[in-house]
């Protein structure tokens, strides 16, 4: 028990640190309630997906800059199909048109050998250009049985639909890789590539996978955004640096090799509840970008670091 509450330790810390802070919006907010909890879910859902997404590709060694675009080409692609077919088509589409961008790019990565960081910012203007292409403006429709999977409480009120959506795509799609032999392959390659591939590790095709995972996850994003809209929107929302920041703040070492996608998603929350109860206090919408912003490049910094001290050690 013991050693199960230190491995886990800096989680716990994060939930104890969301509760605080959903205990201060109530002392702010009497009236928030189970109905605050559903819209800041709702609001966090794509946050949650793109954090997902690019903690895969920071625990194998990577990052992915493109994760904003890829949601937003998944959005409008999602938008555009509904308006034209079947709900259940449309959605399979999707997550097939989501998984093979993140291939893309994790192919291009590992043939070319260019650093990630390069690939995935020109991929980034890529996929926003494809996103353009399939809808110059905002339209489309997303399906309404889409739009109700998030909306409202669950059995009980209190927990809401959105919270439950992010966990059960998690749970299915991570959980299993985690327990595999691909999921000791993303791990033993962002610890330490070298040593992985002389343990048998196929590095190449563990990078291509990881971002596979990553766009697969940026197509829920996608349709979260579609669903949370109603509509297809092509510009980029932002998504990269609030994911890069949830996912340092989540446990996830930027050098790759240690982290999970559970603290991430619970750095989001909290990165989202911190921005209802700034609006709550009534300060600057522009104060509160400010300091939004400043927290993210703060969290990352201090990721960077301890990257950085952990290698020198």
């Amino acid at each position: 028990m013991i050693v199960v509450l230190r491995k886990n330790a800096w989680v716990m810390g994060l939930v104890a640190l969301l509760i605080c802070l959903l205990g201060i919006t109530k002392l702010i907010q009497p009236s928030f309630g189970a109905s605050g909890l559903e819209s800041v879910a709702r609001a966090a859902l794509p946050f949650a997906f793109a954090t997902a997404g690019m903690a895969v590709v920071v625990i194998v060694g990577g990052i992915d800059l493109s994760v904003a675009s890829m949601m937003a080409v998944c959005a409008v692609t999602a938008a555009v199909l509904m308006e034209r077919m079947a709900g259940v088509p449309a959605l399979l589409i999707v997550l097939g048109v989501g998984l093979a961008m993140g291939l893309i790019n994790g192919a291009l990565i590992v043939v070319s050998r260019v650093p990630d960081i390069v690939v995935t910012l020109a991929m980034l203007f890529v996929w926003e250009g494809t996103a353009l292409l399939i809808l110059e403006s905002p339209g489309g429709t997303a399906a309404g049985w889409l739009q109700q999977i998030i909306r409202g409480g669950a059995v009980v009120e209190a927990v809401p639909k959105a919270l439950l959506v992010i966990a059960l795509c998690a749970a299915v799609i991570w959980f299993p890789i985690r327990r595999s032999k691909l999921g000791l392959s993303i791990y033993a390659t962002g610890s330490d590539e070298r040593a992985a591939f002389r343990s048998g590790v196929n590095i190449g095709r563990t990078k291509i996978v990881a971002y596979g995972i990553c766009g697969l996850f940026c197509a829920l994003g996608g349709l979260s955004l579609a669903a949370l809209t109603g509509i297809g929107e092509p510009v980029p929302g932002p998504y990269l640096m609030a994911s890069v920041a949830a996912v340092v703040l989540g446990g996830v070492v930027l050098g790759g090799g240690k982290g999970g996608l559970l603290g991430p998603i619970i750095a989001v929350f909290i990165l989202r509840i911190i921005r209802t109860i700034l609006t709550l206090m009534a300060v600057d919408p522009n104060v509160t970008t400010i300091i939004e912003g400043t927290i993210m490049v703060g969290v990352v910094m201090l990721g960077t670091a301890a990257t950085l001290k952990g290698r020198r050690a």
